[in-house]
């Protein structure tokens, strides 16, 4: 199905629509096909994924090389995610781009709950807010939540996205670091953080009181991008706010899959 441009959806098939150049297209779809699960690929294969012959492909796969998109193994005859996406990815960060394209969706998630709405990102050990809107009981802080660090062991908003880490990469990240305790009710124990982190994958979802800021509570959902952890989506307000955090999941669970969507043109494919 080929989706509107507008609001940050684009085409999640593979037809061509009439008035777009078909080589540019075709090009963009094979470098959209590396990923997690498929690092790398060559030309018999890009052939016979998207019904290409092989000289349509070797093309395809030199031109993207040749502009540092792809990267060529001469020993294989395999290609590989080259260091021009690395650059793209990081502009793309910098530019604003995916606020302009979540606000919408914390906007009408923080309407339909009164609460804070938050899209956070991994920043080495903490979750940095990339895009948030104020709730009803107004701001958090009195300064603009973007930019704020959450410390990965306190608060819903981290502990959402670090529960989806193979537990030997969270492990090595808090390996021989000083754990902080923000309030009385931070979690420090590692293995009391490991527990936690086990409940969170099993139920789908983070919930805290107080861990950060006190009498402050958040719950927190995954968001993924294609079936990868991506950041987190949470709720934050008064802890009055947060009587039954559970009722708020299935409106964070559709707000994350709208994101997602938004980012890749697809749904979600990871089950929480």
């Amino acid at each position: 199905m080929t989706v509107s441009t507008e609001g940050g959806t684009f085409a999640d098939d593979r037809a061509t629509p009439d008035g777009l150049l078909q080589t540019a297209d075709r090009a963009l779809q094979v470098l959209l096909c590396f990923d997690q699960q498929r690092t790398e690929w060559g030309v018999t294969e890009v052939a016979e994924e998207f019904g290409f012959n092989k000289s349509i492909a070797q093309r395809l796969l030199a031109t993207l090389a040749h502009r540092g998109f792809l990267i060529a193994d001469a020993d294989t005859r395999r290609y590989r995610i080259g260091p021009s996406a690395l650059a793209l990815g990081r502009a793309w960060e910098r530019s604003g781009s995916l606020r302009s394209l979540v606000d919408p969706i914390l906007r009408e998630l923080s309407a339909r709950t009164g609460a804070t709405a938050i899209l956070s990102l991994p920043d080495n050990l903490h979750m940095r807010a990339v895009a948030a809107v104020d709730g009803s009981n107004g701001p958090l802080r009195m300064y603009p939540l973007v930019g704020e660090l959450y410390p990965a062991h306190a608060g819903a908003t981290s502990k959402a996205f670090y529960a989806y880490l193979p537990a030997p990469q969270r492990q090595l990240l808090f390996a021989g670091r000083p754990v902080a305790r923000f309030t009385e009710r931070t979690v420090t124990e590692a293995s009391a953080l490991e527990a936690e982190f086990l409940r969170i994958r099993q139920q789908g979802y983070a919930s805290t009181v107080g861990e950060y800021d006190s009498h402050v509570a958040a719950v927190a959902v995954l968001v993924s991008v294609r079936g990868e952890p991506y950041g987190s989506l949470s709720l934050a307000g008064p802890e009055e706010q947060f009587v039954n955090p559970a009722q708020h999941v299935p409106v964070l669970r559709h707000s994350a899959q709208q994101i997602e969507r938004r980012l890749t043109g697809r749904p979600r494919t990871r089950k929480d």
